[in-house]
């Protein structure tokens, strides 16, 4: 047997017997929970063929007593006769839905319905008679269980709810429940409901859209009758879970998409875009906007009788086929991922501009990213001083790197000798799973040593940018108490620093604020070396790409100096860009390695001119 689903009018329930197993809790509806059903049945305007759907009603069916229905039905003769004596052998068990379930029996109840679907709870063994006489509830059942207690004011809400209307209103809210009412029906073929059960309520795994509609797609009767029946079914089912595992994979999902999806299954985020295009061409005015409204859209297409599973697969499939597509081609992967990151929900414009040529889509991808980037200040924007603002620089930084990584590949492929057939993809993954601060290469201040204060704070921005003799002068500086022998020393110091390294010109605050002293770090990297001098963040970048954190050297609360150990990163994500600029990449003659120059800065803006002229 395979697993059913479909939509069951709650008058389509009338005289099925379910079975709430002990492994589920008792009935816990509280006041304002059956509040907000009976408001949302209420408010649901009742028009044409629309219909207010519940969540997924999850059962198992089980056979009771075999032997008794053949032994019934030898006398039955009119099929009707047969249906009620099999349906009163048939229970299910609710795996998942039964608060809802429950609350919706107890609705109907209060308007007197006869052949109401019987429930019983296997903890409470009198609970069906209990529910079956709820309009008349027996005060001290109540009082003893708890069950029973949350059942009887459950009624009494309803009741206070109802009555405030007139009968017209009344009979209204009951015409809609009846016919108007569906459950999303999932019976399931599954020979440990437990396991199904822990999934959806302990494990807090909701049965999804794509769940749901899976069961569609494998369902028999959706396709022609004849022996390629399994076969296909198993093809889709093969696609499916290849799919599935492709979208799971962070580096593909996370090129498409930002963090923060929150269904456990990826493949629904496909479903989703093709209900949203319609690329089944159906009418979707009753398909609601509620987290089902996806599976609602494939089960209006497939309830017709005449679906085309091939077709509706193949709809599935081309979005798959795209992104793949897109996935594995140099420019379009960082064209499009540097987009998602600028712009977001975008994905549907580009899907629509891929009927395009290659070159015609290209230059549309390009001339989205010209609009990120003129919305940026120019290459000549002086910052404030403070450094507030320069945050808006970041699309063009980000940019820097995608284009390099490009240039980069590009020079690679031409290369008769490497031929490659794959390409180095800037990692969209890593970069999305860290927060980014525009962060100056040369330090914001000037570090003046005109006091023990800033003295102080200038050996320590020094201290990783010097060698280790100069390192234990620092350490002894700390750790003397006599401020004559701390200004000799550190006198001593500063000569030595400058004898052993070439101090290069000396930067206006106006120069330090522009875009050629900026660069993108991952926040906890930046805030961790404070104010260091470049050779001093060189030494961290360079740590960091190592997989190291590289220890920053603090004061304690009485001024000693406070070297913590060398441990692993958190990170070691470096975005290419700058690794560049600590490696002094862009200089066109060794430099000094302890200084970001000014000449540094002018080649560093020069390349990032050169790479935003790709655009053109």
């Amino acid at each position: 047997m395979e697993s059913k689903i479909e939509l069951k009018k709650t008058n389509e329930l009338l005289g099925m017997n379910f079975y709430i197993p002990s492994y589920q809790r008792g009935y816990r509806w509280t006041e304002q929970q059956v509040k907000d059903l009976l408001n949302d049945i209420d408010e649901f305007k009742q028009e044409g063929d629309n219909w207010y759907c519940l969540q997924p009603l999850v059962v198992k069916k089980t056979i009771l007593d075999i032997d008794q229905f053949k032994q019934e039905i030898e006398s039955k003769t009119e099929l009707q006769e047969i249906i009620v004596a099999l349906n009163r052998q048939i229970r299910y068990e609710v795996i998942d839905g039964q608060q809802r379930l429950t609350t919706i029996f107890i609705i109907l109840s209060y308007f007197g319905a006869t052949n109401i679907f019987d429930i019983e709870y296997e903890t409470r063994k009198d609970s069906k008679e209990f529910l079956r006489n709820i309009t008349t509830q027996n005060e001290s059942l109540t009082q003893v269980y708890i069950d029973f207690s949350y059942m009887g004011k459950a009624y009494e809400t309803v009741k206070t709810f109802l009555e405030q209307k007139d009968q017209k209103q009344r009979d209204n809210f009951k015409n809609k429940l009846k016919n108007n009412v569906k459950f999303i029906w999932y019976e399931i073929d599954e020979p440990d409901p437990i396991k199904v059960f822990t999934r959806l309520n302990i494990g807090k795994i909701p049965l999804t859209n794509a769940e749901l509609i899976k069961a569609l797609f494998l369902n028999r009767s959706n396709f022609s009758k004849d022996e390629s029946v399994r076969l296909c079914q198993q093809e889709i089912a093969s696609e499916w879970d290849n799919m599935e595992y492709t979208l799971q994979n962070e580096e593909f999902w996370l090129f498409l998409n930002n963090p923060g999806y929150q269904k456990p299954t990826r493949i629904d985020f496909i479903f989703d875009l093709v209900c949203e295009q319609n690329e089944l061409h159906i009418n979707k005015d009753n398909i609601g906007t509620d987290q089902y409204h996806t599976f609602r859209y494939f089960y209006e297409y497939f309830k017709t009788g005449n679906a085309d599973v091939e077709f509706c697969w193949k709809a599935v499939k081309k979005y798959f086929q795209i992104f793949q597509e897109w996935y594995n081609d140099l420019e379009i992967y960082h064209y499009i991922g540097y987009l998602v990151i600028c712009q977001n929900d975008r994905l549907v414009d580009f899907i629509n501009k891929w009927n395009e040529s290659k070159t015609s889509f290209l230059e549309y991808l390009k001339g989205q990213i010209k609009t990120v980037i003129n919305s940026c200040p120019d290459l000549n924007f002086q910052f404030k001083e403070d450094g507030s603002g320069k945050v808006k620089c970041k699309p063009i930084l980000l940019f820097h790197n995608i284009q390099t990584v490009i240039n980069q590949n590009l020079t690679q492929r031409s290369n008769e000798k490497y031929q490659l057939g794959v390409f180095y993809k800037f990692p969209f993954h890593l970069y999305k799973l860290e927060s980014w601060d525009v962060e100056h290469i040369n330090s914001n201040t000037d570090n003046v040593e005109d006091d023990e204060e800033t003295q102080k704070e200038w050996l320590l921005n020094i201290y990783m940018g010097v060698n280790e003799t100069l390192q234990d002068k620092i350490k002894q500086y700390f750790s003397l108490d006599e401020i004559e022998d701390k200004k000799e020393l550190f006198n001593e110091i500063k000569e030595e620093v400058k004898s052993e390294v070439s101090i290069p010109e000396k930067w206006t605050q106006e120069e330090k604020n522009k875009i050629e002293n900026y660069t993108l770090l991952d926040s906890s990297t930046n805030r961790s070396y404070g104010n260091a001098i470049f050779s001093g963040k060189r030494r961290v970048i360079i740590g960091k790409d190592k997989g190291k954190l590289i220890p920053v050297p603090k004061l304690s609360k009485d001024g000693k100096l406070v070297l913590s150990e060398e441990k692993d990163a958190v990170s070691s994500f470096v975005p290419p860009v700058t690794k560049h600029v600590f490696l002094k990449y862009y200089s066109a003659t060794a430099g000094n390695n302890n200084y970001w120059t000014k000449n540094d800065a002018e080649a560093y803006k020069k390349d990032i001119k050169s790479c935003l002229e790709k655009l053109d």
